[in-house]
């Protein structure tokens, strides 16, 4: 298990006044939420291009998830041994890395490479996350620190609205008039090489505002006097799953982030076939912002919904609002069909945060341990969209593969009845 490190405490007023480093850190949440969700358009790309099964397209999210359980124990060693804000850097520079990978991976017109430029890319993010919370809380007064974090937040949902629509204008449009299927030999090579070099330009893009980003936390590398870090070991941590509340909670976490990965990893394939939308490669990929607009839109709603209900309640009947979408989708046609699916972004909104808190009531000083299971937890997504391509395949259909996230959502409604009262 990856065990986040101890934030250094800090009383009333010890903080940066550094606002243009707090503008850049907010930058990087929606850098991390652009990344994430650009996942989603990529995959029905690669899939055109390889010839690939379900299963076999899913991988790009197997091994961009893999991440969070590889990388974690390392990842939260090496910030606590050098520090928040080098540990920022080592991460970001880790990206950058990871997105030059994917050069190489167009050159080579091998799907491996590109999967192992997708692997460091995400260590890169599971590394800066680490550090990332930790860090908003730092960059000014501790009575503002939950407005900054929910600040932050909401700059990671606006990426994964963004991010989709300019990026299926970028790398979904496409003048060939052939398919990866039609040729072979060196005729096939060059049509991978040429038709991924969207995928190449859009990532060297990202990796020149990460170098910017770099840039400006290096040049406050030393500015966090007195940052302290308290020694946790891995058994400590996993004790904490002991706890029924706190354990139920990671799993189901596990299985959230499973699900909402599914539904997006395959949500361009879906809206492209004959009995849904019918839509170009391109129209169905920048629908995918509706789909994370609507957790954008949700997460407003339901932070004011919750001052005056339970969250568990509220988890709960959000989380049968999904399995009701999934069912009106998968059990009828043509737009009814498509923006029922693309619906489940809304009732996904509160869940992550909802989850969370829920596990990690009264963990008092071992609130950051909980942290680090939770962010290990976040590996279904390598996990449940495999299995969400494998029924797919099996079955030859996707709607009958968006059974495995309704039944998610069905044990993280439980969850939520579980959770009703405080803990």
């Amino acid at each position: 298990m990856a065990l986040a490190p101890d934030a250094p405490a800090s009383a009333e007023g010890e903080h940066i006044d550094a606002p243009g480093l707090q503008l850049f850190v907010m930058g990087l949440f929606f850098i991390f939420g652009g990344i994430t969700s650009l996942n989603d358009v990529i995959i029905p790309k690669l899939k055109e291009l390889f010839t690939l099964s379900y299963f076999e397209a899913s991988l790009v999210q197997v091994w961009f998830f893999i991440a969070y359980a590889v990388v974690g124990i390392p990842g939260a060693r090496l910030v606590k041994r050098i520090g928040y804000m080098r540990g920022a850097v080592a991460g970001l520079v880790t990206m950058i890395a990871g997105c030059l990978l994917f050069i190489p991976a167009s050159q080579t017109a091998v799907f491996g490479v590109f999967l192992a430029a997708y692997f460091v890319l995400a260590s890169g993010v599971v590394l800066v996350q680490v550090v990332a919370n930790p860090l908003i809380s730092l960059l000014g007064p501790a009575r503002t620190t939950h407005s900054r974090l929910t600040f932050a937040q909401a700059f990671n949902s606006l990426g994964t609205t963004i991010f989709p629509y300019f990026g299926s204008m970028l790398i979904l449009g496409t003048l060939a008039a052939v398919t990866a299927a039609q040729l072979s030999g060196a005729e096939l090579d060059a049509y991978r090489t040429a038709e991924t070099q969207a995928i190449v330009d859009g990532y060297l893009g990202i990796a020149a505002a990460l170098a910017l980003v770099a840039g400006v936390v290096w040049l406050f590398r030393d500015k966090l006097k007195g940052e302290r870090h308290e020694p946790t070991s891995l058994a400590e941590g996993v004790a904490l799953l002991k706890r029924p509340r706190f354990g139920y909670g990671a799993a189901r976490i596990f299985l959230y982030v499973g699900a909402e990965v599914a539904i997006g990893s395959f949500i361009v394939n879906y809206l492209m076939q004959a009995h849904v939308l019918a839509l170009p490669e391109q129209d169905a990929g920048k629908l995918i912002s509706f789909y994370w607009g609507g957790a954008l839109v949700g997460r407003f709603i339901g932070s004011a919904v919750m001052r005056s209900v339970s969250p568990g309640k509220v988890l709960a009947f959000v989380s049968c609002g999904a399995i009701a979408l999934i069912a009106i989708s998968a059990n009828t046609t043509g737009e009814l069909a498509g923006y029922s699916l693309l619906a489940i972004g809304l009732m996904n909104s509160i869940m992550f945060p909802t989850i969370f808190a829920l596990a990690c009531e009264k963990l008092g000083p071992r609130a950051a341990d909980g942290s680090g299971i939770i962010n290990v937890a976040i590996a279904g997504g390598a996990v449940i969209p495999a299995l969400f391509g494998l029924i797919a395949d099996a079955s030859g259909s996707l709607a009958v593969a968006l059974a495995l996230p309704a039944a998610c959502y069905a044990v993280i409604a439980g969850f939520g009845v579980f959770a009703r009262r405080p803990a």
